[in-house]
């Protein structure tokens, strides 16, 4: 039982591997799924990474037979111990790499959480997703009521959030919760292709276009965002990659991109 972290050129994969509770994570997984996405992120050669599970589960989020009654004794003054709780679901760490989900089963409470931190997002026709803390007197702190809200339309948000329900995959995309569905066999490879589209652009342009979209929706006013927008545009035309760009177009041929 581990967080496997595997590389591939410029792809990783994180995969979570708890099968005895269904991908929950108690405390142990969850230190461990954080230590995998700053790896990814301090990795300068590390460009998309796809998160998915083993067997037939993606994520249960935290374990309810331990993890959940640690947190909910914990006194106020011991909650740091569990910041590694939400850096596993990426709230609160900045990561402006490309993230692919591959939801190979069950997608719910945590496992909800850290979807709402992915940029593309497939499942194969099995996969059921929910924000299910509600019905158990609990509630989703992993950025789930923040996110939604500013992802899927405001009725189906609501829809998802406050019944508290299961939701199909058929639906789910319907919600725009997901790109595409899959056959699970496909699921997989389904991921490398979109990261292969990605990778096949310059990284830091990638990554600069995302901490964009994201700082940039978070900003108080438009013009914030264009400022944020301008200071991103200036960094990146001064890299190597935005003049090999140009250079492989004149000369008809595929750029080598550095990261630098």
């Amino acid at each position: 039982m581990a967080i496997h972290y595997s590389t591939d050129e410029h792809v990783v994969t994180i995969t979570i591997d708890r099968p005895a509770r269904r991908n929950a994570l108690d405390l142990e997984h969850f230190d461990a799924l954080a230590d995998a996405w700053k790896r990814f992120r301090d990795d300068p050669d590390a460009w998309v990474a796809i998160v998915t599970g083993v067997d037939d589960a993606f994520c249960a989020g935290g374990d309810l037979r331990d993890y959940i009654p640690l947190l909910t004794a914990a006194p106020r003054e011991d909650r740091a111990r569990f910041k590694s709780g939400t850096e596993a679901v990426l709230r609160d760490l900045e990561i402006y790499k490309p993230i692919i989900a591959a939801v190979n089963g069950p997608c719910v409470a945590g496992g909800m959480e850290l979807l709402g931190g992915t940029d593309i997002r497939i499942a194969c026709p099995e996969a059921v997703f929910g924000m299910l803390e509600p019905r158990r007197g609990i509630f989703a702190s992993g950025g789930t009521t923040a996110r939604l809200p500013r992802q899927i339309a405001w009725p189906a948000a609501m829809e998802f959030l406050l019944t508290a329900e299961p939701v199909p995959a058929t639906r789910a995309l319907e919600m725009g919760l997901l790109h595409e569905i899959v056959p699970r066999h496909q699921l997989v490879a389904r991921a490398e292709h979109w990261a292969e589209r990605i990778v096949a652009n310059a990284p830091l342009a990638i990554a600069a276009t995302k901490e964009s979209a994201l700082r940039g929706l978070a900003a108080g006013t438009l013009e914030e965002a264009y400022r944020i927008e301008a200071r991103l545009s200036r960094a990146v035309l001064q890299s190597n990659d935005a003049r090999e760009g140009p250079l492989a177009f004149t000369e008809r041929r595929a750029p080598r991109w550095t990261g630098t």
